[in-house]
Formats: C-alpha cells, structure tokens, sequence
C-alpha cells in the first residue's frame, strides 16, 4: 500500500508540476505583446488549455480531447468522464476527496490564472508573470477594457472574478465549485454531480449532447476575435 501511495504521489507530482510545460505543446507567442489577451480556455472541470497568439482558441482542443469517439458530439457520459479524469489528476492521495493542499497546487502550478496569473507558452516551457498595469486599451482578467485616461496600476485579479473570463459558466473557481455542501469538502461524488449539472446547463436544446459550434463563447474568446483583424472581402 505504502509503495502504490508513492507511486500515485510520484505520478500526481510530475502531473502537475509539468502541467504548464504540457500545455504549450511548441507553440511560440509573440513575445513583445505583454497586454495580448491570454488565449487561454479553461474547461468546465477546471482543466487549462493554452494556445499562442493567434491560434485557434482552444475550446476546440478540449471538446477534440474529451470527444473520445470523434464523433463531433460531446455526450453526457464523455462530459462526466472527462471531469472524472482531471479529479483522479487532482487527488494526490486516491482518497476521493480534494484537501486544502491539493486545491491549492491546482490554483497555483496547474490553473495559476485563478489567482491573477497569466502563462505565457513556448516552445521551451511556460513562464508565469503578473501584469502589473491596466494600459489604455488592454484588458483585465474580468474581460472589460481599461478606461483611457491614462495608465493606471491594476493588480491582474483585482476584479476577482478569477477562471471566470476563461470558462463557459462564469466560474472563479471551478474546482471549489464543486464543495455542494458547503462544509469545506470537496468529494469525487459531489465533483462529479457538478459536472452533471454543467452538462444540463449547456445542454441548452435537451440533445443529450454538445456540440462545439453550439457552446457558448467566453469572454475572454470574444475579446480575442473582436482583437483580430477581420478578412477583406475581394
């Protein structure tokens, strides 16, 4: 038993401190942009998907990963197993139930936008940085863009609204989310009854199934198509 715990702790560990490794997957951003909105995507799980500048958001890339049949419908059963993986990633210790310590390395190696960071992806790993200014025309992490009378410091969560901007349900924490009894305790049970009520939620005609051209868009997805040039009719 003590060996298997090892074990189980030695995988958990490498899960999430190359977590953000993982995630920039060689892409390389445009490194002069600091005030570039993140293109990221967190899932309705809580799972970070990172992407560079001008790639496609990566809504697509975890809809393509948690799609097992790639049949183009996200069904009930994928969307809870989906959930279901990312919670066995998350409780170091297989005892079903996310303590104190494993929700806070979720926050701060696995999804550190939740406390106002942002990642910046390369081809040689991920660096973390806090933006310390709010330029004119830059965006804060609750999606709305800073006034233009000049620059102004803002911490990059002061808007508290955390993995909001990043997700489809407006969650500042995804994971605590799914503490349904309020007593601190975040059970395997209760994560994945969440998840079950996200999939209704989105499941907005009753289909039994998602599509990705049917989910709704972050905010931080608008922004970053309103940012983009548009095409030129010929």
């Amino acid at each position: 038993m003590g060996l298997q715990s090892t074990r189980r702790q030695a995988v958990w560990s490498l899960l999430a401190m190359s977590a953000l490794a993982t995630q920039a997957r060689a892409v390389q951003p445009d490194e002069d942009d600091e005030d570039a909105v993140p293109n990221t995507f967190i899932s309705p799980c809580g799972q970070p998907f990172r992407a560079s500048q001008g790639a496609p958001y990566p809504v697509a890339d975890w809809f393509k990963a948690a799609d097992k049949n790639a049949d183009g419908k996200l069904d009930h059963a994928e969307f809870v197993a989906d959930a279901a993986a990312f919670f066995t990633v998350l409780d170091a210790n297989g005892d079903g139930v996310l303590n104190h310590h494993e929700v806070a390395v979720y926050e701060q190696r696995i999804a550190p936008e939740i406390l106002g960071a942002r990642i910046r992806t390369s081809a040689i790993g991920a660096r973390l940085w806090l933006a310390q200014l709010a330029r004119p025309g830059s965006i804060d992490p609750g999606g709305d863009q800073s006034s233009d009378d000049g620059d102004k410091k803002l911490p990059l969560d002061e808007s508290q609204q955390g993995a909001a901007p990043y997700n489809l349900l407006g969650e500042p924490e995804p994971v605590l989310a799914a503490d349904l009894d309020l007593n601190g305790v975040i059970t395997r049970k209760n994560y994945l009854k969440l998840a079950d009520m996200h999939f209704q939620t989105l499941d907005t005609g009753s289909r039994g199934y998602l599509t990705l051209a049917t989910l709704p868009k972050t905010q931080v997805q608008t922004l970053l198509e309103r940012s983009r040039p548009k095409k030129r009719r010929s």
